[in-house]
């Protein structure tokens, strides 16, 4: 991202969207129109990122990431529960916070499926000892 200083007192920004195309935002200094402020590109959303907007699901990831600017990320983010795609420009604090929800998402979505593994495999054991000991199983199955 690109800053142009005019000597009119506007800011005007060059910004990379994520399809690749450039546009140059202008924002002005709130002396140019009296009570009227250019808002900020860069503001965080006033919940967690891994809410959904619409339903409210707490499951919601980042389809698109891609750095913009120093301390700001571009993000596309998807809820599997209504389907919602939101698009946004975050601080680095909330994309940290974001990373760790969906860390710790990680963390339980992987111990579960080791849970569920355990109690397969006991499952198939159980079935195999009692085929074992009803004589089910013969030499000739292997």
């Amino acid at each position: 991202m690109e800053h142009h200083q005019s000597d009119r007192d506007h800011l005007v920004k060059r910004v990379v969207l994520p399809s690749g195309k450039t546009i140059e935002v202008v924002c002005f200094s709130e002396h140019d129109e009296p009570g009227v402020t250019a808002p900020h590109p860069f503001s965080d959303p006033p919940g967690d990122l891994h809410v959904c907007v619409e339903c409210s699901s707490h499951l919601a990831y980042p389809v698109v990431w891609d750095e913009a600017g120093n301390d700001h990320w571009s993000v596309t983010i998807r809820c599997p529960e209504c389907e919602t795609f939101r698009e946004g420009v975050f601080s680095q604090h909330a994309v940290d916070a974001f990373d760790e929800e969906l860390d710790a998402g990680t963390d339980t979505l992987t111990a579960d499926y080791r849970r569920l593994m355990r109690s397969n495999m006991v499952e198939e054991v159980d079935r195999f000892a009692a085929a074992l000991s009803a004589g089910a199983v013969l030499p000739e199955d292997f």
